[in-house]
Parts: C-alpha cells; sequence; structure tokens
C-alpha cells in the first residue's frame, strides 16, 4: 500500500480516487502489464511478397537513399504509433483509373448537343473538337515517393493524363486522329504523360494508356461518318491499284522481254540464213568464175529435176525433122490433179511447160491431153 504521507487538504479531496486506483490496481496490474506489452510490439508489420514497406516516423521518411528507406517481405519491426507510421505498397499490382475529364456526359450524348462549356472536350491541330475517354493503367515505382502523394495519386494520374493528352491532339489533325494516328497519339500522350509524373515526383510509373472513346460531337457525328467513308473508300481504290499494278507491271514486262527475245531470235536466225545463202552464192560464183560451163550446166540440169519431179506425166515429144535433122524435142509437163504448181525463180513447173533441152529455149502452151504435131498428127 502506498504511504499517503502527512494529511493535507488536496490529498484528503483526492483520497476517494486514489483508493479506486489502489483497488483497481491490487486486482487488474497484470492486464495493464499485458497491454502495454501489446502496445510496444503493435509496430512490428508484416510484409508480404508483392509489397514494400516505409516508415514515416513523426511524419518524416525514415531513410537518407531508397535502399534504406525501402524494406521488402518479411517482418519489420518499427515502433509503435503515433511515433512511426508503416505503409505498405503493392509495387507489382497494377492499378486502373478512369479518365473522363475530356468526354461529354452521357445526358450530353443523349441530347445530342455541341455545348463545350457545359462538358469535356479537345481540340485537333485543325481546330476541330473531339470527346476523348482513356483508362490509364499505372503502378507504383517508387514507394518512398508515393508515401507522400498516395492519397492524391489518382488526382495527379488524371491531371497529367489530361495535359498530355490535350497536347499531342493539339499537333495531330482530325483526320489522321480518327484514322490512322491513333497509335503515334497514344505513344506520344503516354512519353509526355510519365514526365509530367516523373517531375511532379508522384512516384508512378504509366504502364499502358488505352482510348475507350475517341469521337467527334454526337451532333457532327454523320459528317465525321462521311468524311471517313469517303477515306476509306479513297484507300480501298488506291490499294486495288497497287494490287492491279503490281500484277500487270510484272506481266507486262514479262511479255516484252518475251517479244523481245523472240524477234531477236528471229533476227539471229534470218541474218544466219542469209548469210549461208550468201556464202553459198559466192562459193557458186567462185566455181563458175573457174568452170563456167561445167556450173551452167548443172544449173540446167537440177532445174529440170525439180520441174520434171513435180509434174505428174511427162511426154517426150520430137518436132519434126528440118532437113532431115532434128534440132531439138519438146517436153510437155501435166502436174498432178489437186496441185497448182507455180514456176518461181528456182524452176518449179506452173501449168503446162514445153522445153527445149538442145537449144536451151523452152516454150509454154496450153495442153489437155494429146498433143498435135504441126503436120497434123497425133505424137
Amino acid at each position: 500500500m502506498r504511504n499517503l504521507g502527512p494529511p493535507s487538504e488536496i490529498r484528503r479531496l483526492a483520497a476517494p480516487l486514489s483508493q479506486v486506483v489502489d483497488w483497481g490496481w491490487l486486482r487488474m496490474h497484470w492486464w495493464i502489464g499485458i497491454l502495454a506489452a501489446f502496445y510496444c510490439v503493435s509496430g512490428i508489420t508484416v510484409v508480404r511478397p508483392d509489397e514494400v514497406a516505409v516508415i514515416l516516423r513523426w511524419g518524416h521518411l525514415v531513410g537518407d537513399t531508397p535502399a534504406l528507406q525501402e524494406h521488402g517481405s518479411g517482418l519489420l519491426f518499427a515502433l509503435p504509433k503515433p511515433i512511426d507510421q508503416v505503409v505498405r505498397v503493392q509495387v507489382r499490382h497494377i492499378w486502373e483509373v478512369q479518365v473522363s475529364t475530356l468526354n461529354a456526359s452521357s445526358r450530353m450524348l443523349e441530347e445530342r448537343s455541341l455545348d463545350p462549356l457545359r462538358q469535356g472536350y479537345a481540340l485537333t491541330g485543325d481546330q476541330n473538337i473531339v470527346h476523348v475517354e482513356m483508362v490509364a493503367r499505372y503502378r507504383i515505382r517508387d514507394p518512398a515517393e508515393w508515401a507522400f502523394y498516395g492519397p492524391k495519386s489518382e488526382d495527379v494520374l488524371r491531371a497529367e493524363v489530361t495535359s498530355a493528352m490535350v497536347r499531342s491532339l493539339g499537333e495531330m489533325g482530325v483526320d489522321r486522329v480518327l484514322s490512322d494516328g491513333r497509335k503515334d497519339l497514344i505513344e506520344i500522350a503516354t512519353r509526355r504523360a510519365q514526365a509530367g509524373l516523373d517531375a511532379s515526383r508522384s512516384g508512378l510509373e504509366l504502364s499502358s494508356l488505352e482510348l475507350t472513346r475517341l469521337s467527334p460531337p454526337a451532333v457532327l457525328a454523320s459528317q465525321f461518318d462521311a468524311v471517313q467513308s469517303a477515306f476509306i473508300g479513297a484507300q480501298t481504290q488506291e490499294n486495288l491499284a497497287q494490287a492491279y499494278a503490281q500484277g500487270a507491271v510484272p506481266q507486262a514486262q514479262a511479255e516484252t522481254d518475251a517479244a523481245i527475245q523472240s524477234a531477236q531470235g528471229a533476227a539471229d536466225s534470218e541474218i544466219a540464213t542469209a548469210r549461208g545463202e550468201s556464202g553459198v552464192f559466192r562459193a557458186l560464183h567462185e566455181e563458175y568464175r573457174a568452170n563456167p560451163a561445167v556450173v551452167r550446166e548443172r544449173l540446167y540440169r537440177n532445174a529440170l529435176d525439180r520441174a520434171l519431179g513435180a509434174a505428174g506425166d511427162v511426154r517426150w515429144v520430137p518436132p519434126p525433122p528440118v532437113g532431115g535433122r532434128y534440132h531439138g524435142f519438146r517436153i510437155t509437163l501435166n502436174p498432178p490433179r489437186g496441185v497448182n504448181p507455180s514456176l518461181d525463180v528456182n524452176g518449179s513447173v506452173s501449168g503446162e511447160t514445153t522445153t527445149d533441152s538442145i537449144s536451151s529455149s523452152s516454150a509454154v502452151r496450153p495442153s489437155s491431153g494429146d498433143e498435135t504435131s504441126p503436120d497434123g498428127n497425133d505424137q
């Protein structure tokens, strides 16, 4: 029991309270010890494998470097509150936030009205209005920085993404934005938004940015659709023309090459033939100069052989003697039926030909059947 000391007025007034405290201490002192022990170990925190923890002591970050500020998975020993505050951060989790600051409200879409003062919008580089709705996915890259900006991280992310998208849209035309420029738009806006997050020391990393809606105002949708349809039609025709050109040009080139090769082959053949014939003629000319009688006789006989070979029937009709001597004879050639021979420069037969083989003169006379000699007798 405590020593109350000499009596006084204050002690006399506090005596009832002191008795209550003494009564409680005598009966509940071990409960108070247990509560004190629980309070002392309340600063022990279990950090899960996908988390990183930082400690705030009286509101200040503990540690001078990121390696000392961040604590990995396991048991973390810290002082109890309100001295230390342990903030656990899920660094491997991907968070998602919807950014609708540049999009029109559902009521405006139903009314099909255009009031930039009452709805979100953005201007393209050619002064056209578009509505944009995005989904930003991010993770916590720097837990130490995020520990101070954590409660406002989504607000910071929305502001940076909106600013980056407005700036990026202002550098592109509406036709490119609505057709084939979306990929470039997302890449540029993502890069600028990340630069803004780094400058604001938010500790966030923008993983991806998705455009869930990028369209002109509802009141102008039909006009934009018509332009888009025309653009797609032009692209389709251009693709068809390119496809046709890719097939027609090689085919024409192949035909041209084939015609050139054919003409070259024909020219080579004609030149070779001409050179061969000229060579034969030169050789014959040299031989004729050496033996003119022999060559002339051979040529004459060759001409007769070709003429007789093409004839169907050959009859030898001697002329009547003159002065008791024969000065020649006549040959009548009848070509075969169905054949219309012609006498060309090489000596082929045309019609019926009478040839004087002795005097080297020939006479052409129409003939059918038997010939009648000048004296009226059949020969």
